[in-house]
């Protein structure tokens, strides 16, 4: 079949955005045909580009456990008139889309296939592309004292993992971070979660998968860049082990936390894996994502992911990014009466506000308690990508499920700022 993108000039809409929902469109209408061919001549390249984009992300499928065969869109042909331009504009965005779709794919798999140590093991499959890998199990995080994240994957017979991911770049320098929230599956701990949409927990580990993803997305396009990953993966189940409310935990930061909430697990992985990050890794900057609130979804509802931080230029700079890659973001406080409610009476900090309060300000209060185990010293900015990580039905880039999100937004972050050395301190000499 083929499809021809029909008028010119102003009656298709301009931008990069807009021609990869143009791409979108496209795909919706043929989803079911195996082959189809589009006639994009007179096109500038970057919209090309766009328009590919758009399609790969609309026709995205995870059939992985249908036992049947589903028809898909699986191959496109695009008629252009200079292919070799066409060809190179989409190496540009290519990157970012694979890695977006390793990341939807991760997070379609259910907890009983993407288990700790298969979530690990998918992860170790990046070394295929340049990527250094290194997966630490139960006894490595114990003699580290990794007690935070050994406390909520304790009640899983699937333990814990922290995987850390290596780009090297082409030049040194200090790497640009990201830490994920990976949890396979959250029951709530012995705090349970209603049984209504609990289904939805496997997607818990969206943080992990974007910052790997954003990691694969640097190594398919050769990044200059140094960048890394440090991600908490775990499962908050129920069992003879499972850590409890009122228990007091020792970080591997060495501070002490008060468990009020064990439905409030991702600042407890975060915790361990954010100090790691900071004080391991010496990195130039940290962004950590992950489905941390529901806070955030009330906030912001399913439109935008909630941004902390304690640098104005790294938040501005991962504002922009998301509004170029079309993952968006909105500034949310991190304030001192914040830090106040997270006083504990017998610990260094408690976790979080006890449950049952009404209008607690829980995304806040998340990222103080993160802010505790970053310091004042590195540049730090949290993504609370809860209500973004997943859609309930179709939208202009996708189906109805995983979408992604935080890869391409990390992917354009790097290549806006951090793909020059720094300058040395006081200026080049």
């Amino acid at each position: 079949m083929a499809w021809p993108l029909e008028g010119g000039g102003g009656s298709v809409p301009v931008g990069r955005r807009a021609w990869e929902e143009a791409g979108a469109g496209a795909a919706a209408r043929v989803l079911e045909r195996p082959q189809v061919q589009v006639v994009l001549e007179g096109r500038a390249p970057g919209d090309v580009a766009a328009f590919v984009a758009g399609m790969v992300l609309r026709a995205w499928r995870f059939v992985a456990h249908r036992t049947r065969g589903t028809p898909g869109l699986e191959r496109v042909t695009v008629l252009v008139d200079d292919p070799a331009a066409c060809r190179e504009a989409w190496e540009g965005v290519e990157a970012g889309v694979r890695g977006c779709v390793f990341a939807r794919d991760l997070v379609a798999e259910p907890a009983n296939h993407l288990t700790t140590r298969s979530f690990a093991k998918r992860l170790e499959g990046l070394a295929e592309f340049g990527i250094e890998v290194e997966v630490w199990g139960r006894k490595r995080l114990t003699r580290a004292g990794f007690g935070a994240l050994l406390a909520v994957g304790g009640g899983s017979a699937s333990p814990p993992r922290l995987v850390v991911l290596r780009w090297r770049g082409g030049f040194e320098a200090p790497p640009v971070v990201f830490v994920g929230k990976g949890l396979v599956f959250d029951t709530g701990g012995i705090s349970i979660k209603p049984a209504k949409g609990m289904e939805s927990m496997r997607a818990d580990m969206a943080g992990a998968a974007a910052c790997a993803g954003a990691l694969l997305a640097l190594a398919l396009r050769r990044s200059p860049a140094p960048a890394m990953a440090v991600l908490a993966i775990a499962e908050n189940a129920t069992g003879a082990e499972s850590y409890r409310p009122g228990d007091v935990l020792r970080t591997a930061s060495g501070r002490t936390v008060e468990v009020v909430d064990t439905d409030a697990e991702g600042r407890l992985v975060l915790a361990d894996a954010l100090h790691h990050a900071v004080t391991a890794l010496r990195p130039r900057v940290v962004v950590d994502a992950a489905t941390l609130t529901g806070a955030v979804v009330t906030a912001l509802g399913h439109h935008r992911a909630g941004l902390f931080g304690n640098d104005a230029a790294l938040l501005a700079a991962l504002a922009a990014a998301g509004e170029e890659a079309g993952e968006h973001l909105w500034p949310m406080p991190i304030g001192a009466r914040h830090r106040e409610d997270l006083r504990s009476d017998i610990a260094d900090i408690r976790q979080c506000m006890p449950a049952g309060l009404r209008f607690q300000p829980d995304a806040s209060h998340a990222a103080a308690f993160l802010e505790t185990f970053v310091g004042e010293a590195t540049p730090w900015a949290h993504l609370d990508i809860a209500g973004v990580d997943t859609r309930d039905k179709e939208d202009a880039l996708g189906p109805a499920g995983p979408t992604g999100f935080g890869v391409r937004l990390l992917d354009r972050l790097v290549a806006a700022q951090y793909e020059e050395p720094p300058e040395p301190v006081g200026g080049r000499p």
